[in-house]
């Protein structure tokens, strides 16, 4: 007789909990290589070990987070350019229609309100995206 697998019941798993997240310092992109409202979305490593995140951007400022519903913790994406509403003015989850405020990854609709997205620490030096120290 086999045990049921126990949910997650607690927020998504730190950064340092994780394999492939990008060093301290490690260059990103750009903040012109995003659309102004949008987002792009990166991965590091590949397979099990593939760490997924992405970055919106909202006029000269961006905002990283991992690529994690934290209702479901699947991605929040089904096409990798494709993260915000239609409006543009909030992060969407394509498989259960949360919405997150851009500015601090807040869900305000949908299964998971009051929960949110795990935020990556950046640095916009000079119009380039690296990661910052979490």
């Amino acid at each position: 007789m086999s045990l049921p697998t126990p949910k997650r019941t607690s927020n998504l798993r730190p950064l340092n909990d994780r394999k492939n997240v990008p060093a301290t310092g490690t260059f990103i992109c750009n903040v012109d290589d995003i659309d102004n409202p949008g987002a792009r979305g990166f991965t590091r490593g590949t397979g099990a070990h593939a760490f997924n995140f992405f970055i919106v951007r909202k006029g000269d400022s961006a905002f990283a987070y991992v690529n994690e519903c934290p209702h479901a913790f699947l991605p929040l994406n089904r096409i990798t350019t494709k993260f915000l509403t239609l409006n543009e003015e909030k992060i969407l989850c394509a498989a259960h229609a949360a919405s997150f405020q851009i500015e601090d990854g807040l869900c305000t609709g949908g299964p998971c309100a009051g929960k949110k997205l795990l935020s990556i620490p950046l640095n916009n030096i000079a119009g380039a995206l690296f990661i910052a120290e979490n």
